[in-house]
């Protein structure tokens, strides 16, 4: 997505935050927020969540946000389906080229039968990853590459990057940041935005940050 229309997607109040030590350091004006139009309209959405951390809902940092995200959004009215990346039968895409980009995939796993059918109806895509060697789980990646099979399907969606990480130097997020966004404009989505914690490597830190709540507000003001 190009600067200019990321910076306008914030501008109505879906925020990117960059977060250090798990304290805001820059967040949408308190005013913006309130005064924002509804990403959704007001109509209901369907909203695909996944979760791509290893660890358990009780120890993750990433779905801990996620959990946030999906109160606040479910407070709002939506529909939220989960789908846990880490923990389900998945495959990597071959690149075999079955698929044709709008067909079955070759493997009939839980990304065939669970994920993507709730993807193909889904109004927002949100992607949950913790940061592993500066960009997104293997996890999460695997269902990004399987996108392949429905891709023209999955265009013209909303997304949205919750992201956590140990590190909080000024660069930790950028490579990842720079995907997503690659990602988002390569799909034609509708950006969100990207919540993106630094300086967030362990449960307790994010939980006693203001973190937790700014996720809540982007799901509830939906």
């Amino acid at each position: 997505m190009e600067r200019r229309n990321f910076l306008k997607v914030l501008s109505v109040g879906a925020a990117t935050l960059f977060l250090s030590g798990c304290g805001i350091a820059a967040v949408a004006d308190d005013k913006n927020v309130a005064a924002e139009s509804k990403i959704s309209g007001g109509a209901k959405m369907k909203i695909v969540v996944i979760n791509s951390s290893p660890h358990s809902e009780n120890q993750s940092t990433s779905r801990y946000l996620a959990q946030k995200f999906i109160e606040g959004a479910k407070s709002a009215g939506h529909e939220i389906f989960t789908f846990d990346a880490a923990n389900e039968e998945t495959h990597p895409c071959q690149g075999c080229d079955s698929c044709g980009m709008d067909g079955d995939c070759i493997f009939d796993d839980a990304i065939s039968k669970k994920l993507m059918p709730k993807m193909l109806e889904a109004d927002l895509l949100v992607l949950v990853t913790p940061l592993y060697y500066f960009g997104m789980s293997a996890q999460l990646k695997t269902i990004i590459d399987r996108f392949y099979s429905r891709t023209e399907k999955l265009h013209h969606k909303k997304s949205l990057l919750l992201a956590t990480a140990w590190n909080n130097n000024d660069w930790t997020m950028t490579a990842l940041n720079t995907h997503y966004e690659t990602l988002v404009k390569y799909m034609e989505w509708e950006n969100v935005g990207a919540v993106l914690a630094v300086g967030c490597g362990y449960r307790s830190a994010v939980e006693s940050s203001k973190f937790g709540d700014e996720a809540y507000k982007i799901g509830a003001n939906l």
